[in-house]
């Protein structure tokens, strides 16, 4: 059996010492990008490794990307097999932010590149915490693995083609409210959000414990946004293509399939001024 969206503590713990299975530490920080290797550095579920959104994540930056482009699958690939993953292994992912950030992100990341056996620790690192289950600070003797990429570039759409949307489309903002509506914004120099996209902020995927809602709840949160469309019509926006992975993941887990990435984002669609800037609720 292998695990595609969600996985609990109990399970994860159960599966330690299975040579099939690796466990990712994706904690990062926007506001101090070192502050999740050094949190992994102190402590870290057993055998974890560790990847960083910038470096491992992401591609650098050009003028005309937003702030977290793909990384190149090649590169990806040659990674995910230094640290021990094959494409037969189960990968299991986790954050300190309910899987917002990093770890939806690598979730989606492996997805893309054709490996389904991926999932994410509800609750990730605090839910491990909290269950008194054991930490480490060593570093694991990893086993490299050949990982060969299939990118699937279907999964994901370009800004040109975000702009060419058909109307019956549903483009879903998965940022703030404060942010989606342009009456705050900490990270990007422009505020607003893209004409006709929706506003479903990742945080209500979760309760107040940081874990996923019920699979009934996360498919009422998500059928009310839809309407008559079919799960296939939403495309998943956020700040730079990385918390609208979660909003990504929390569908795929209500049994909602098919919805698809602006990997781009926010940051990118603002790099041209011509682009159109909504604010407000509409």
């Amino acid at each position: 059996m292998s695990y595609t969206t969600l996985i609990d503590t109990a399970t994860l713990h159960a599966h330690l010492d299975d040579p099939d299975w690796v466990v990712m530490d994706c904690r990062f920080s926007l506001v101090e990008p070192e502050a999740g290797r050094r949190a992994y550095r102190e402590s870290h579920l057993p055998g974890a490794r560790y990847a960083h959104l910038d470096e491992d994540l992401s591609s650098p930056i050009t003028p005309m990307t937003g702030r977290h482009p793909l990384p190149d699958p090649v590169r990806l690939a040659c990674k995910l097999g230094a640290w021990g993953i094959g494409n037969h292994t189960q990968v299991v992912a986790y954050d300190d932010m309910g899987g917002m950030l990093a770890a939806a992100r690598l979730w989606w990341l492996l997805r893309w590149l054709g490996h389904a056996a991926c999932a994410v620790l509800d609750g990730g690192f605090l839910a491990w915490q909290r269950s008194g289950l054991s930490l480490t600070a060593a570093l694991p003797a990893v086993q490299p693995a050949t990982f060969e990429a299939r990118p699937d570039d279907r999964l994901w759409l370009t800004t040109a083609q975000v702009q060419a949307l058909p109307a019956e489309a549903l483009l879903v903002d998965a940022r703030t409210a404060a942010r989606y509506r342009g009456e705050l914004e900490p990270i990007d120099p422009i505020a607003g959000h893209i004409p006709s996209a929706v506003n479903l902020p990742t945080e209500d995927n979760l309760t107040a414990d940081g874990r996923f809602l019920t699979r009934d709840q996360l498919r009422a949160r998500f059928a009310a946004a839809l309407g008559a469309r079919p799960p296939a019509a939403v495309i998943h926006g956020c700040g730079s293509g990385v918390t609208a992975c979660h909003n990504l993941l929390a569908m795929e887990a209500a049994g909602l399939h098919g919805s698809r990435l602006y990997a781009g984002s926010w940051s990118e669609w603002i790099r041209d001024p011509g682009r159109p800037i909504a604010t407000g609720t509409t």
